[in-house]
């Protein structure tokens, strides 16, 4: 087959004029993610050769190291799975298919920053670019004879075409730039690998000036060397192996188990989410080993959903190794190290943010979101996720978050309940009504604003011991909380009108009735007891769910001047636009969208120009 041309999109020309000029700082990370792509074809193999040894056959995986200062080249080799000529045009195109576009979405501009979301992306290969003016490669795919070769200069296409060569794998030849000549110097190699690829478990080996080949590292599975062999470096350093992230990790655990299940695992918390994050149909898991043969990189059973930003692996001897999805789905061993591993997570979170509470927030702001969901999935654990759950809370003006223990622990005399209140922002949350009685009496509401929040109320219904309620729901233990003088005889002066109000609203409202949490706004409108809250249903009626709309209580606020000026109005005009008035102004305030604005506006001026519906003057 003759050599075909293949053209980048525009955005991939872009994103590789930006890697070779200015997104990289440290140019020699080039050299960690080639020798990390070719340990993972070296992986590969080692699983294809499960069902057909013969891929293998007695050879040693290894990568190999070659610098030639003559020839100004330096090759990369391995003797992995390799790729046939599609593969080529499509792993080695990736970057032009799909995640492109994304990618060029979410750079910032800041160097620094964006040079993180490159192994995210899956575009580590063309780090390659950085140093060299050229890049060949040249792959022979196991099991095959036939060989081709990819070239590009990195100015936005491609050349692929048949090639000899004798053994199978992939060879990765970079034609140095004259800038970058220290990167054809062995003793320069050499550092980098020990400094980046110490930990890859088999042996990365260099040419010397005699022919001879070196090996740099310890050529040992990381996971299986001894703790206190291992250094902190030493785990970053394998987890940017592993999740191709250029950022360090914030927390990690290292277990060995033995007994009834015989299993190691590495898990990570990442500082950035990956971009996937919050695709849930992503493939998204643990590295997964068995007897320290590759398995499969994203071995979603192993861990919930709810935690879905954890990376790492599992090295076990209980399982085949010709597991596949199916099995592991239908696996009592899979459903005890899932259960074991959820356990080391929650371990770790929660030691986190005991012992470093900065490092626990920063992953709040990333990964809080996301742990919320376990509140719904995983009620076996709702207890312990609830003591990580972190709010905004009425006590902190600032917005510093809370835990659910140090609420309970400041709680009030007399306060039998975990107060809150779900709004569509912050800023929305501090100005409502429903704050107000509770406010001063001195009792602390959390506030909560995540889209997610309604369902994880809906669900983590006690704490402690203590029921959580809703401020803006109901009123049947408001009798004990918020007290308002004279509340008996309030609720006899106001009784006619009570009964007009609700008249006037007709069926938009299931109730009228004076308001025990009111102290300084005339109205508000709060859901039913039992029923569901004015915020979830909104947001489901948006998502398009057929779910029947139930009606709002609208409390009054019986010591506010406007709802005394209802029980003086005869009128029956004028106070019907001072009720519809009061209950467009409870719309609002909860964030709600009035049903005639119009109309809302002309009784306003109305009201405010001292004017009855008819233009006379009121007196």
């Amino acid at each position: 087959m003759s050599a075909e041309r293949h053209t980048f999109q525009a955005e991939t020309k872009s994103l590789l004029r930006l890697m070779i000029h200015s997104l990289y700082s440290n140019k020699e990370i080039f050299l960690r993610e080639l020798i990390s792509n070719a340990s993972d074809a070296c992986d590969k193999l080692r699983f294809e050769a499960i069902s057909r040894p013969e891929l293998i056959g007695a050879d040693e995986l290894a990568v190999e190291i070659v610098a030639d200062k003559e020839a100004g080249t330096l090759t990369i080799r391995d003797n992995g799975i390799g790729m046939s000529r599609e593969e080529m045009v499509q792993h080695l195109g990736t970057i032009a298919r799909s995640g492109t576009r994304e990618f060029m979405n979410k750079l910032t501009g800041d160097q620094a920053k964006d040079a993180q979301l490159i192994g995210q992306f899956g575009v580590g290969f063309y780090s390659s670019f950085i140093v060299a003016d050229e890049v060949t490669v040249r792959s022979r795919r196991a099991g095959t004879d036939e060989a081709s070769e990819w070239t590009s200069t990195g100015e936005g296409d491609f050349e692929i075409k048949e090639t000899e060569k004798a053994t199978r794998g992939t060879e990765v030849i970079l034609k140095v730039r004259d800038d970058d000549k220290e990167f054809l110097e062995n003793s320069r190699l050499s550092f980098i690998v020990r400094k980046y690829s110490d930990h890859i478990g088999l042996p990365i080996r260099i040419r010397n000036d005699k022919g001879e080949l070196d090996t740099l590292n310890q050529a040992r599975a990381f996971w299986t060397r001894p703790k206190a062999e291992l250094k902190d470096e030493d785990y970053q350093a394998f987890y940017k192996h592993l999740s191709h992230d250029f950022e360090d990790a914030l927390a990690w655990a290292h277990h060995k188990v033995e007994g009834n299940l015989e299993y190691t695992s590495l898990i990570y918390i990442p500082k950035r989410a990956p971009f996937e994050l919050w695709n849930r149909e992503a493939h998204q898991g643990l590295h997964l080993y068995v007897k320290r043969v590759f398995i499969m990189d994203k071995a979603a059973e192993l861990l919930p959903p709810y935690l879905r930003f954890v990376r790492g692996l599992v090295d076990t001897a209980d399982l085949p190794l010709n597991v596949s999805r199916e099995i592991l789905q239908g696996s009592r061993t899979t459903e005890k190290i899932k259960s074991a591993l959820v356990k080391r997570v929650l371990d770790l979170l929660e030691e986190m943010a005991e012992k470093k509470p900065g490092d626990y927030k920063q992953f709040w702001n990333t990964f809080g979101s996301v742990l919320k969901e376990g509140i719904v999935e995983d009620a076996a654990n709702g207890e312990r996720i609830g003591r990580l759950l972190r709010m905004a809370s009425t006590r902190d003006p600032d917005g510093e978050p809370t835990s659910l223990p140090e609420y309970v622990k400041r709680m009030a005399e007399g306060q039998k309940s975990i107060y809150f209140l779900t709004a569509e922002s912050l800023t929305a949350a501090r100005s409502s009504p429903h704050l107000e009685g509770f406010a001063k009496r001195g009792f602390e509401v959390l506030l909560l604003t995540d889209r997610i929040d309604e369902w994880v109320v809906s669900h983590l219904t006690e704490f402690d011991g203590k029921s959580l309620k809703s401020v803006a729901q109901g009123a049947a233990e408001l009798e004990d909380v918020v007290e308002t003088a004279e509340q008996s005889q309030q609720e006899t002066a106001f009784k006619d009108v009570l009964e007009r109000a609700k008249a006037v609203l007709a069926d938009r409202v299931q109730e009228v009735q004076l308001s025990k949490r009111l102290t300084e706004s005339p109205s508000c409108l709060v859901a039913p007891d039992f029923g569901m809250s004015r915020r979830l249903e909104k947001m489901l009626l948006q998502g398009g769910e057929k779910i029947p709309r139930s009606k709002p209580i609208l409390e009054l606020n019986a010591g506010h001047p406007l709802v005394e000026r209802l029980k003086e109005t005869n009128d029956e005009a004028v106070f019907g636009d001072l009720v519809e008035l009061l209950h467009g102004q409870a719309q609002l305030a909860e964030g709600g969208q009035l049903d005639d604005p119009g109309a809302f506006v002309k009784r306003l001026n109305r009201l405010v120009l001292g004017q009855a519906p008819t233009g006379r003057i009121i007196v």
